[in-house]
């Protein structure tokens, strides 16, 4: 199946349903940085007193590996073991976080990320590995190529976003946060009342 654009999408994804993604959870101690990072950026308010840009909650930081969308929950539990399974085959990796960009970079961005400056790699043989195991579950491949950064806002096109862009990408010109991912998840969005929660619904830990 298909959507505009002849992206293929996966044949749940219009049924009602729990918001599930598989993904890499930062440590405590990686999000304490990243949240100081972000609280030191928004001190500095919206430039022209305009809309901010959408914050991600900094107590659920994630490297996605992989969205579900929604998903009927006679799927949650083979998604579950999708997940176990890759994370049997995978082991823990070394992951250092820093530099910052924009999607599309310029203009009104509508995503504000922090770059991968080491474990990119593991991080999409990972993805690899657990879109194998989702297949195996019945999943589509995912077709879209996997780019491994970490979200931090969403923008939506508003007029300040591009600045904000601009001082984040200060701000972490020598950020050097490291952490050791050693587990992945299958994790639910909870949306409504601020910026979405996000709550593991299976956690696995890499071998």
């Amino acid at each position: 199946m298909t959507q505009a654009g002849g992206r293929p999408r996966w044949p749940g994804a219009d049924l009602p349903g729990r918001r599930l993604f598989v993904a890499v959870p930062l440590p405590d101690e990686a999000g304490a940085a990243i949240a100081e990072l972000v609280d030191g950026v928004r001190a500095a308010g919206v430039p022209g007193g305009g809309r901010d840009v959408r914050w991600v909650r900094l107590d659920g930081l994630h490297l996605t590996l992989r969205f579900l969308g929604p998903t009927p929950d006679e799927l949650v539990a083979p998604a579950s073991e999708a997940v176990l399974a890759a994370a049997v085959r995978s082991h823990a990796f070394e992951v250092r976080l820093g530099g910052a960009g924009s999607f599309p970079p310029g203009g009104r961005p509508r995503a504000l990320w922090l770059d991968i400056q080491a474990g990119a790699d593991e991080l999409a043989s990972l993805a690899v590995t657990v879109d194998a195991t989702l297949g195996d579950a019945g999943w589509q491949v995912e077709a879209r190529p996997f780019r491994p950064h970490l979200t931090l806002a969403r923008s939506d096109g508003v007029p300040a976003g591009a600045a904000i862009g601009a001082r984040l990408v200060e701000a972490a010109s020598d950020l050097d946060v490291r952490f050791r991912a050693t587990s992945i998840g299958l994790f639910e969005s909870l949306t409504g009342g601020g910026p979405a929660r996000y709550l593991p619904v299976t956690l696995a830990d890499l071998a």
